[in-house]
C-alpha cells in the first residue's frame, strides 16, 4: 500500500501501460463495436446516439480518475481496504444467495 516502496514509472512506460491496457483489452472491442455499435444502428439517430456513448464514456472514466485521486489518502490505510473487501464480499454473497433462491 506504500507507493513510495517502487521507483516512479517514467513516461514512456507509463504510455506503453496505458495503450496496452487500452488496445490489448478484449472488451473495448466486444463493447465499442459489437454492443454500442449493434444498438446504434437501431437508433433512428445514429451518430448522436454513438456521440452520446462517446461522451457518457468520457465522463464516467474522468470521474474514475477523479474519484481515484480524491480517494488515495484514504485508501492508503489498509483498514479502509479491509471494509471495502469485506462490503464486497457481502455483495457477492447475497448476488449468490439471489441466483440460488431466485
Amino acid at each position: 500500500l506504500a507507493p513510495t516502496d517502487r521507483p516512479p514509472a517514467t513516461l514512456g512506460a507509463t504510455l506503453l501501460a496505458c495503450l496496452a491496457f487500452t488496445y490489448l483489452n478484449p472488451h473495448v472491442y466486444l463493447d465499442t463495436v459489437l454492443l454500442i455499435g449493434g444498438i446504434a444502428q437501431q437508433h433512428p439517430h445514429r451518430w448522436l446516439f454513438g456521440g452520446g456513448a462517446a461522451l457518457a464514456s468520457v465522463i464516467w472514466f474522468t470521474a474514475l480518475g477523479t474519484g481515484a485521486h480524491r480517494l488515495a489518502p484514504l485508501l492508503a490505510r489498509a483498514t479502509a481496504w479491509r471494509v471495502l473487501d469485506g462490503l464486497i464480499a457481502a455483495l457477492m454473497a447475497g448476488l449468490a444467495l439471489a441466483l440460488l433462491l431466485g
